[in-house]
């Protein structure tokens, strides 16, 4: 009786690299599906409400949490550069970990230094357009569909944490300067996004500029529904708590994430680039 073999995609990949003489290429980032989405602002909410959290429970003060949530972050970083190919759960847990330390950063500036959230603002807006022109001038793209290379994904991560630090800073503008309260500047920020989405799919606006676009108004979404979730009631929140609030949503991300890790939805197929003759 003959014996059923089944591959790994890894090990298709090297057949097809071996038959074609061509280099497999695996995008270490998922498909952008409404998933993908969804994550996305569960872990920019996650980022506001686990900053407050351990900022005021464990004691550590800001600068003893930015600390470690760096610390934490470098690690699962390592570990992302090291592997092969976009892995759903080591990829969500850098993203919920630089959304804390993004945060972090911004509440640093604001809080410990006094630096004015105007001033924040732009000064991450400046940065974040540094990363894009610098990465798009070395890699003549900005497509998260080609990040296949060390030089790429060093670039997405940079990208991915100032647009998480730009976000926290613009969402507190609005929400807290602007006065606009959290659930209202929830609202705006919903409504800007699928502008966005409309011009995109109606108006043909590019894709990379409507992803990192949206990528950076879904920050300040999360963080206001973090905060209208979390914060008492006579500052304008539910009063569900920073513990109520990261719990929840720990259980949805983790949900999620564990269901695209099983049924493997959002990962990419690989790219073939012709190899080098020796």
């Amino acid at each position: 009786m003959a014996h059923e073999t089944s591959e790994t995609p890894a090990a298709s990949a090297a057949g097809a690299e071996a038959s074609s003489g061509r280099r497999v290429r695996w995008n270490k980032v998922p498909e952008v599906t409404v998933c993908f989405w969804i994550i996305k602002v569960l872990c920019t909410t996650v980022g506001e409400t686990v900053a407050d959290l351990l900022n005021e429970k464990a004691g550590l003060g800001l600068t003893g949490v930015s600390v470690l949530m760096s610390a934490l972050l470098a690690v699962v970083l390592v570990v992302q550069f090291r592997t092969s190919a976009y892995r759903a759960g080591v990829y969500w847990t850098a993203v919920a970990l630089i959304s804390v330390v993004g945060t972090l950063v911004s509440d640093n500036l604001t809080d410990d230094m006094g630096v004015p959230l105007e001033t924040s603002t732009t000064v991450f807006a400046i940065v974040l357009a540094v990363v894009f022109v610098v990465w798009y001038r070395r890699e003549r793209t900005l497509s998260i569909h080609s990040i296949d290379t060390t030089g790429r994904e060093s670039f997405y991560w940079l990208a991915v944490l100032f647009t998480f630090a730009l976000g926290t800073a613009a969402g507190d503008l609005v929400s807290e300067r602007v006065d606009f309260g959290y659930w209202l500047a929830a609202v705006l920020f919903g409504l800007v996004i699928a502008a966005v989405a409309l011009a995109h799919f109606a108006l043909d606006l590019d894709a990379v500029w409507s992803f990192w676009i949206a990528y950076i108004l879904t920050r300040p979404l999360g963080a206001s529904i973090g905060d209208y979730l979390s914060q008492p009631t006579g500052d304008g929140g539910l009063s569900l708590g920073t513990v109520v609030t990261s719990a929840l949503f720990l259980s949805v991300i983790l949900g999620l994430v564990v269901y695209l890790a099983v049924t493997r939805k959002d990962v990419a197929q690989p790219q073939r680039t012709a190899r080098h003759a020796a």
